[in-house]
């Protein structure tokens, strides 16, 4: 005999459950990311990123503090003319070949400068000089570099041991923006220079706990879905299996003969 849940009312109700419980899957797990994902909002190309750079005045206000999970890697943008006279160099070791960051200010029309990493040169390598002019450019806003495991070195006259708005002050006579910027290959700045990686998205993870309580509601309504469904077909299956057993006790009944009274 076909199963009564074969019937076409029944494979309609098959398919909206299917539906339902792909749509509560797919809405348990975008949520689960969600709430489990690094601390930035969206993860994306920090080179694409370049593309939507936000001027650095809208982020941060020159001698503001930057607290380094706030702005740091964002692309920025800022406008105004090097400060050549100003540059100085940064020891760094890359792959065990001594060099130095090159910095600079990049002084914007109100005074103030946006501290620039134009990229690394090997020790003893001439550096070209900073474009001139005015320029605009777009990198990415790292943290100032703190005291904190950075080995001692002897510094000489144009150098500094490390990138950070308490150090630079002493040696640029402007107000800094804290943090400094690393410039793309493609800048012209980075002429000759090997330029800073981009920075690397974060991996530290914080719990999001809006989208946690989502992950919870669309299970949970996923399960309430398959246990309805479930318990639908187990009463279809009941009533076909009642209807057929009084089907068979009326056919029992109409096949005793009859008693003859007396």
């Amino acid at each position: 005999m076909r199963s009564p849940l074969l019937s076409p009312r029944w494979l309609g109700i098959h398919l909206v459950a299917l539906l339902v419980v792909l749509v509560c899957a797919t809405g348990t797990s975008w949520q689960f990311v969600r709430a489990f994902e690094p601390d930035r909002e969206v993860i994306t190309n920090p080179v694409e990123d370049l593309a939507s750079a936000r001027p650095v005045e809208d982020l941060l206000e020159p001698g503001a503090y930057m607290h380094p999970d706030s702005f740091a890697n964002q692309a920025v943008e800022a406008t105004g003319r090097y400060d050549t006279a100003e540059q100085l160099l940064v020891p760094r070791v890359v792959d065990g070949v001594l060099g130095h960051d090159v910095i600079l200010p990049l002084v914007t029309a109100d005074g103030s400068a946006v501290t620039v990493n134009r990229g690394w040169a090997e020790e003893g390598q001439d550096v070209p000089e900073a474009p001139g002019g005015e320029v605009t450019v777009t990198g990415w806003l790292l943290p100032p570099v703190g005291a904190e495991g950075v080995v001692p070195v002897e510094v000489t006259e144009g150098q500094v041991e490390r990138i950070a708005a308490s150090v630079l002050v002493q040696e640029w006579d402007h107000p800094l923006y804290e943090g400094y910027v690393t410039l793309p290959g493609q800048d012209p700045a980075t002429d000759s220079l090997v330029p800073v990686p981009p920075p690397e998205p974060p991996t530290e993870v914080e719990v999001n706990w809006r989208s946690l309580s989502y992950t919870v509601q669309w299970a949970m309504f996923g399960v309430s879905a398959v246990v309805f469904w479930i318990i639908l077909m187990r009463r279809e299956l009941a009533e076909a299996r009642s209807r057929r057993e009084r089907a068979s006790d009326g056919e029992e009944q109409e096949g005793q003969p009859a008693v003859a009274g007396s």
